[in-house]
């Protein structure tokens, strides 16, 4: 039984609705194997308070189970890949919603740098353009923003060295049903074309238009801007705080879980 009744609730507390879809995908070993000492809910509940909030892990509150069972529990799922098998099914589920096809035919292509902390900072590179020192992360979402795949690399790689991998990656996410990959101007160039088209996609660059003044709307562009806006809300990835890349990318996972969570119970449980 969850003691979430017994303390202080959460903003970031799962709800049941919530907790029915997740528990299959977080229950590793059963329910009364002897390591098993805490509240698996409450340990959920704790991961999604560290993302939420930012906080460092030893400053987890008392009430909810202590940061080094949480912790220990989360770098398990985050090894098992559960938040990517909940994410992958979590979109096919909300695109259908949608009155779309489980699997996208398009995906968009961009990066964003996140700044270095003391933790991350022996694999920063430097991102001359932003001006920042840290890591950058590679994505490629669908036409409705929801995550497909990341990569972390040092900031001073460049966004087109990393479409192979995400090409090759997102195919076999969705089966080989991309076929078009709208990017930015940095994708530009003859070797990035051809990386993507190894693995059946095209790659569609949105320019920006010639007498560009301020802020200017991308068609298909924004939607992966929107994507990182819906990551930044999640202080622990404001930053590049982990020791590990594979940390880095697993959270951003747990972060669109939530988020595609909440979306699944108001779109499709909600009368």
């Amino acid at each position: 039984m969850s003691n979430t009744e017994s303390r202080k609730r959460y903003p970031s507390d799962v709800s049941d609705e919530e907790w029915a879809f997740v528990a299959p995908y977080l229950a590793l070993v059963r329910e009364d194997s002897p390591q098993r000492r805490h509240d698996l809910r409450e340990v959920f509940n704790a991961l999604r308070w560290i993302v939420r909030t930012g906080s460092p892990w030893r400053y987890m509150p008392n009430d909810l189970p202590p940061w080094e069972a949480v912790y220990q529990q989360s770098q398990r799922w985050l090894k098992a890949q559960v938040f990517e098998s909940m994410v992958d099914d979590l979109r096919a589920i909300l695109r259908l919603a949608q009155g779309k096809s489980a699997e996208p035919s398009a995906v968009i292509l961009d990066a964003r740098t996140l700044q270095s902390s003391p933790e991350s900072g022996g694999r920063a590179g430097y991102d001359g353009h932003k001006r920042r020192k840290g890591s950058k992360t590679h994505i490629a979402v669908d036409t409705l923003g929801y995550l497909l795949a990341l990569r972390v690399t040092p900031a001073n790689q460049q966004e087109r060295a990393q479409v192979a991998a995400l090409a090759e990656e997102v195919q076999e996410i969705t089966g080989q049903s991309v076929k078009t990959a709208f990017v930015d101007q940095g994708y530009t160039g003859e070797e990035t074309a051809e990386a993507a088209a190894a693995h059946g996609i095209a790659l569609e660059v949105i320019r920006h238009t010639e007498a560009k003044r301020g802020f200017v709307l991308l068609p298909r562009r924004w939607v992966v801007e929107r994507s990182f806006a819906w990551a930044a809300r999640f202080r622990r990835l404001a930053r590049d705080y982990e020791r590990l890349p594979e940390t880095l990318a697993g959270l951003h996972f747990v972060a669109f879980a939530i988020l595609m969570l909440t979306r699944f119970v108001l779109t499709t449980l909600s009368p």
